[in-house]
């Protein structure tokens, strides 16, 4: 079994997890059938994986819509808090690696992290329409996927919920915190 496939016992298990939470959550996925979604998903044994580790991390995946343009349905972390997982961790390997050599344990990087699991950091973007279906990082922050031109200046953005409003801020791509994690998308 390669890196990328579950065996049919996990499968089952994910499928049982994303159906409840489905149903449990119609709002954030309005005129979307399960059925449709399930014979999508049975086909993806890389998106499969790819949703696991975003469930083993603590993401609590969920369909939050659907691309007008390609069919495909659009997945995110929908856990309240930052995916527990995916925290203390730098933006990216650079900023990962200048901690390192300070003599700090950061837990990784968003931008490998993500790679690794085949999904993509939030844009500041989707990270506003994801707010619009819920209250999410009221306690915590989540790391956005960063223009190039703040990265090459050492910068990383990052967004949380406070006082009822959805705020984006700025970093040094090094700093990691533990109530700092990032939030993934994957599309299907």
């Amino acid at each position: 079994m390669s890196p990328a496939t579950l065996s049919k016992k996990q499968r089952e298990e994910l499928l049982k997890i994303l159906n409840e939470r489905f149903e449990n959550n119609m709002t954030r996925h309005e005129g979307l059938e399960w059925a449709d979604l399930r014979a999508r998903l049975v086909r993806k044994d890389g998106a499969l994986w790819s949703l696991n580790e975003m469930e083993r991390t603590g993401g609590e995946p969920d369909v939050i819509g659907r691309d007008k343009e390609t069919g495909e349905y659009v997945f995110c972390d929908c856990s309240a808090d930052s995916p527990q997982g995916r925290r203390n961790v730098c933006y990216d390997g650079e900023g990962q690696e200048k901690r390192e050599k300070e003599g700090l344990r950061p837990a990784g990087n968003v931008l490998d992290m993500a790679a690794a699991m085949g999904i993509e950091p939030l844009t500041e973007e989707q990270y506003r329409e994801l707010q619009k279906l819920g209250s999410f990082d009221t306690k915590t922050q989540s790391w956005l996927k960063t223009p190039a031109e703040i990265t090459k200046l050492g910068g990383a953005i990052f967004g949380d919920r406070r006082f009822g409003r959805v705020f984006v801020y700025h970093n040094t791509a090094p700093c990691f915190y533990r109530g700092r994690g990032f939030r993934g998308v994957l599309t299907i």
